[in-house]
């Protein structure tokens, strides 16, 4: 079927059959998460009686507003919070996370992120980078830790905490720009335990972009006091326009939403503008939404396996988020798949993607994109900077099928460049 429309290689099409053959196994254990996930989400859009009346917007203010409070209920329930913040306003993950580092954090604290060094976008937050208005201008101490294989350093962050007081261990549960493992819930919940057990008034917030509904879990039902994440990536499932999530314990989110609004007025305001509706529908939409992208990134990693490339993860491994890392050995390698990946997008396929200086990035960045939601994650899409290991981190795909047709176009690419 897909030879009537694409001019894929024989070579790619019988790869193709076998690598769908071989990830039979992985999709079986994708559907099955999806489908307690999505249960999961009904049950708590029924038990928090979510009506039409609520889809109506507000302005101004946003006093009363019935639709806004009700959703975040209904994302605390799911998410096993005590409160939620479920707002269009937030205006990227970065802004998201930077509110809830400000919502918390005070002139002396210290925060210990314990992934490493955090994605680029939020060096300028704390500090690392130049950034008007940083963590670090307001008087907060900043340390890391490195992890090692793949893993959180326990024995140093145990250590650290007895030299003395941390007031928030900050984790990171997607690998951005790096090549180790994304987090399991579990790993996150073992750590939460150790950081609560060493010093029980330390905060642990994780950054969960890229891991909603990708377990039957997610991290404030293991112990992290608080989340966050970006509504364009999973929890929008592909409907959100834009927006952000803070959920976790009452009173941290209560002083997170003091950041976003003002101080005395919290939650208790914040216009809609028409918006709840879509919100309400991405959500519900997004278990389904995050499979469908579980299944692309599947694929992508046993075809790339098959041609000889390194990928992260394996096509048989068991996934933490939705990333999908594919080291493509050169600049041209990662240009050209980028390339071939937007004649895949449904929106503007015809765009020929060349690498150029971004906003919070220390190289130049290559994207893939053609997406309805400009810079959805949750839509097919890769990028990568220019520099060594030149990987793609792809992620997205609002379905597998024309997910796979993407990653087949993006492979098509690189064997016409005579990349393998």
């Amino acid at each position: 079927m897909q030879q009537d429309f694409f001019p894929f290689s024989e070579e790619l099409k019988t790869l193709c059959a076998q690598t769908e053959k071989d990830a039979a196994a992985n999709f079986a254990h994708i559907e099955s998460v999806t489908e307690y996930n999505q249960n999961k989400v009904l049950k708590a859009f029924i038990d928090n009686h979510v009506s039409e009346s609520m889809f109506a917007a507000s302005t101004g203010y946003g006093y009363d507003d019935r639709g806004r409070d009700t959703l975040e209920k209904v994302f605390a329930q799911i998410t096993g919070a005590q409160d939620a913040l479920f707002r269009h306003n937030f205006v990227s993950g970065t802004h998201t996370i930077s509110t809830a580092l400000f919502g918390v954090l005070r002139p002396g604290d210290t925060m210990l992120c314990v992934t490493g060094t955090p994605y680029d976008t939020l060096h300028g937050v704390i500090g690392l980078s130049d950034g008007r208005g940083n963590l670090k201008e307001f008087g907060v101490l900043y340390e890391q830790i490195e992890m090692q294989n793949n893993q959180i350093d326990a024995a140093a962050v145990e250590e650290r905490l007895k030299k003395g007081f941390v007031k928030l261990v900050y984790i990171q549960r997607s690998r951005g720009y790096a090549l180790r493992d994304s987090l399991s819930v579990d790993a996150i919940g073992k750590i939460a335990q150790l950081v609560h057990t060493v010093s029980p008034e330390t905060i642990v917030m994780v950054d969960n972009c890229y891991g909603e509904f990708v377990e039957t879990k997610e991290p404030t039902q293991v112990g992290a006091d608080i989340i966050m994440g970006s509504l364009i990536k999973n929890p929008g499932g592909g409907i959100a326009p834009c927006g952000g999530y803070i959920a976790g314990r009452q009173d941290l989110v209560e002083l997170c939403a003091c950041r976003l609004t003002a101080p005395g007025l919290g939650k208790e305001i914040g216009a809609t503008l028409g918006h709840t509706r879509e919100l309400f529908m991405g959500l519900f939409n997004a278990p389904h939404v995050v499979g469908e992208a579980l299944k692309t990134a599947v694929f992508a990693a046993g075809l790339f396996e098959k041609l000889g490339f390194c990928v992260s993860p394996k096509s048989t491994d068991i996934r933490a988020d939705i990333i999908q890392t594919i080291v493509l050995k050169s600049a041209k390698g990662l240009v050209s798949f980028c390339q071939g990946l937007q004649k895949g997008s449904p929106v503007d396929a015809f765009v020929n993607p060349e690498p150029s200086d971004m906003p919070g990035y220390d190289s130049q960045v290559v994207m893939a994109a053609g997406a309805f939601t400009l810079g959805a994650s949750i839509e097919l899409s890769a990028d990568g900077p220019l520099r060594e290991p030149y990987a793609a981190w792809l992620q997205g795909g609002l379905n597998y099928h024309s997910g796979k047709t993407g990653i087949l176009l993006a492979a098509q690419s690189m064997k016409d460049a005579g990349l393998f």
